[in-house]
């Protein structure tokens, strides 16, 4: 047994300044099956707690007579529970002399547990230790708990308010690497095959999660990353029972190298799960050469060692092919099972939403004309701009129109109100049943009044605004009919710019429209139309954002092209909605 013990039992601090006091405890204490570590004073007991402490072996339990020559032992107890790294070390009180209430009080109040008078019966002796230590084992198992169940809230929380695939792998990847103290990396494998990965390595801060300074820096490259996908989609679809979580340990001649060491193949600690609608596999891989981390270690640390292996060696001497799919350890898996339940929860809805964007964004690209495929039309130049949401939005249903009517162009611009696949669907059906209006009638406020009845009448439920310009290229002469929309912009060569005074309710309504605005437009104007995702911002007003933007028009060049490019770099970027754009000039 070396210095520091490999012990069998529990481990004592002996602490009595009276070396036969000392001896004579001691020797109960080994009678019982305790270890022993006797010491003479409070600063060797300090000092031998703190090469214990860098050892990891804590004694179990410190014995300390209260008459100690250099410090009390009620200081002692103080200064022993006033370090973060002994605190929860159980510290009982002995005296043959210190016998009346007030020293035991004294004791308690210094944080002591218990308080012995001497000479004691030795079952009375081993009676207060052992009540000692387990009620400190019992505390310390209810702070791990509650360390564990924190650690586990935190990191399901966040993964729940990621809003991408991406960035909800890196969630879950940096919350596994605190749970288990060990690198991690996550998997999230949609329907199609298609994987999303996060990793907790070489990221220095990501949500509150702050990255060791000897954690390993290298992320993998593209080919182990593809290989490892490969491995959990045949893990997974191997399951008897997919709805459930299913732990395993790969052997390091399977998995990848590099993905907890940089060039270091390991055995992996798997663990699988699925979403209830079955969209989603989550898998979260970490190191299998895990240890308990001791009851001591702070509460910043996780809850399990990493164990790496030499550089260049696998975890273990020789694969074990036959462990792929024996179970880990249970206690080691439990709380990243719960995040990986968690994590494929949170996936399912993200997967979902990603279908449907896709969709809708394939609906808005064929139903809107392209810029170089608008129809011709004499007499006029329109340029249009559409750009969908930034990734991580959800889509809308923003759209354009120029078209021929008998009376001249008929320009609109509009957005069904809501995010999602049946703004977008709506939107298809507003923009053909304009098409379909005009061919026989081209007044804007008249088309207004027949898509507000269309609306009331296949979607009682759903709003949407829409401006809508007709111009005569001959005369310049244009009638504009608002229904909830951002007003139109004039914007003049000579730099004077100005919104057109014309409102009106929402599409949906039911409610009774103003005439139509009527100006006349010059060689020289450009009317301008966007929808409000150009200029809308959280925590800005709109009507500072059009001011905003009233200016930037007048400051651009005058082209339709240039005007709307410039718009679009100082409006356009990272927006959270979509955005639509039409400029017309005569000529």
């Amino acid at each position: 047994m070396d210095g520091f013990g490999k012990q069998s039992g529990t481990t004592v601090m002996v602490v009595d300044d009276v070396s036969t006091s000392r001896f004579a405890m001691g020797a109960v204490l080994r009678r019982a099956g305790h270890d022993v570590v006797p010491v003479a004073s409070a600063g060797e007991a300090l000092t031998e707690l703190d090469l214990r402490l860098r050892a990891g072996a804590l004694p179990d339990l410190a014995l300390v007579d209260v008459g100690l020559p250099d410090m009390s032992g009620f200081e002692l107890c103080r200064v022993v529970k006033a370090r973060p790294s002994t605190a929860a070390l159980p510290v009982v009180h002995f005296s043959a002399m210190a016998v009346d209430s007030g020293y035991r009080w004294r004791g308690l109040d210094a944080g002591a547990d218990a308080y012995l008078t001497v000479p004691a019966e030795p079952s009375e002796i081993e009676a207060v230790v052992r009540a000692a230590v387990r009620g400190a084992r019992r505390r310390g198992a209810a702070e791990v708990l509650a360390h564990r169940l924190t650690l586990l809230s935190e990191a399901v929380f966040t993964v729940q308010t990621a809003r991408r695939l991406g960035e909800l792998a890196d969630a879950a990847a940096a919350g596994a690497a605190r749970l288990t103290d060990t690198p991690a990396v996550v998997f999230v494998i949609g329907p199609d095959g298609e994987s999303h990965w996060g990793s907790s390595l070489n990221r220095p801060r990501y949500h509150g999660f702050a990255r060791p300074a000897d954690a390993p820096t290298a992320v993998p490259d593209t080919a182990p990353h593809v290989a490892a996908a490969r491995l959990i989609t045949r893990l997974a679809e191997g399951r008897t029972h997919p709805a459930e979580v299913h732990s395993t340990i790969v052997p390091a001649t399977l998995w990848p190298a590099g993905f907890f060491r940089p060039g270091v193949r390991e055995d992996a600690h798997l663990v699988l799960a699925s979403g209830q609608e079955g969209r989603a596999c989550v898998c979260i891989a970490t190191p299998a050469c895990q240890t308990p981390a001791p009851a001591t270690s702070s509460r910043g640390a996780g809850l399990y060692r990493y164990a790496a292996p030499p550089r260049g060696a696998t975890s273990h001497g020789e694969p074990v092919p036959a462990r792929l799919h024996n179970p880990a350890p249970p206690t080691a898996a439990h709380p990243t099972e719960r995040l990986a339940q968690a994590t494929a929860l949170a996936a399912e809805p993200l997967l979902r939403y990603q279908a449907e964007r896709h969709v809708a964004l394939t609906l808005q690209h064929s139903f809107l004309p392209q810029p170089h495929r608008l129809p011709s039309l004499p007499g006029v130049e329109v340029v249009v701009r559409y750009v969908p949401a930034s990734r991580q939005a959800e889509i809308g249903g923003d759209f354009y129109a120029a078209l021929r009517t008998p009376a001249g162009v008929l320009t609109a611009v509009g957005d069904v109100v809501g995010h999602s696949l049946d703004a977008a669907t709506v939107m298809v059906e507003i923009r053909h049943a304009l098409r379909a209006y005009c061919v026989e009638e081209s007044d804007p406020g008249t088309l207004a009044e027949r898509l507000d009845r269309m609306l009331l009448h296949y979607h009682p439920d759903v709003t949407a605004t829409v401006c809508l310009a007709l111009v005569d290229p001959g005369t310049g002469r244009t009638r504009i009919a608002n229904a909830g929309h951002i007003p139109p912009l004039i914007v003049r060569s000579e730099g004077d710019t100005a919104y057109v005074p014309v409102d009106g309710p929402l599409l949906g309504l039911g409610l009774d429209r103003p005439a139509p605005t009527e100006l006349v437009l010059t060689p020289q104007d450009c009317l301008l139309m966007v929808t409000d995702g150009l200029v809308e911002s959280r925590g800005t007003d709109l009507s500072v954002s059009l001011e905003q933007l009233r200016k930037a028009a007048a400051d651009a060049p005058t082209g339709g092209d240039e005007l709307c490019d410039t718009l679009l770099e100082c409006f356009g970027r990272d927006q959270e909605d979509d955005i639509a754009m039409l400029a017309l000039r005569l000529g």
